[in-house]
């Protein structure tokens, strides 16, 4: 199908640009490691999630500017994960620096770090069963995609809310809730966004769930 992606790489544009081919080749001359590099997303997604927390508690000292510092942090390492997303693959394939438990460091930080972020805009916004729906969903889509690639089936990275997507709407809210924060004070940005992902990645796991029906079916 059009929205899959074949194989088991995630197909990203920005893996063919010049700069990420020059960064990974810096990378990759160091002697960083693919796995540090996942891992060092999972504390880029503590810094995004703690930040979005401290901008909802800042709510209640009446301090706009600092909530939105705070905001403009919280996208920044929403941008960094992503970036450590994509250097840990380059560094490991391209830099032929793949290690024997490469497999679980690519996938393992990516669930934390969806957790992180999503459970931090939910306690920031005073609503934290939302952020852990959204959450759950984001992690629902990966394990759907990691189950089609278990029965041999092509991973399945298909949207409209995959990773890339996810992040997207986050660092969008983020940056538009800092006028809204100088503005009025509120986080209704923040809180649609965050119905956005859930509603979004619920959606993407039964698409990718039906799809995954129909390729059994289609080899049964």
């Amino acid at each position: 199908m059009a929205s899959e992606g074949m194989g088991d790489r995630r197909p990203l544009a920005s893996r063919n640009t010049r700069w990420a081919r020059a960064l990974a080749r810096r990378m990759t001359s160091l002697s960083v490691t693919p796995n540090q590099i996942s891992q060092a997303s999972m504390v880029m997604a503590a810094l995004a999630g703690g930040s979005f927390w401290v901008s909802g508690w800042l709510a209640g000292q009446g301090d706009g500017g600092l909530r939105a510092l705070f905001l403009v942090l919280a996208a920044l390492f929403c941008q960094l994960r992503l970036l450590c997303n994509l250097l840990d693959g380059m560094v490991a394939v391209e830099g032929g620096k793949g290690e024997a438990d490469g497999p679980f460091w690519n996938e393992f930080p990516d669930r934390v770090a969806d957790i992180l972020i999503f459970a931090g805009v939910g306690y920031g916004i005073a609503a934290p069963g939302l952020g852990w729906a959204a959450a759950a969903f984001a992690v629902l889509t990966a394990y759907v995609r990691e189950l089609g690639r278990a029965t041999g089936n092509p991973s399945d990275f298909g949207g409209p809310m995959a990773k890339q997507h996810r992040m997207a709407t986050m660092t969008t809210a983020a940056l538009l809730s800092v006028i809204e924060v100088l503005w009025s004070g509120s986080s209704w940005l923040l809180t649609i966004a965050l119905w956005i992902v859930a509603v979004g990645a619920a959606v993407t796991a039964l698409r990718r769930g039906l799809h995954l029906i129909q390729r059994l079916k289609a080899r049964g």
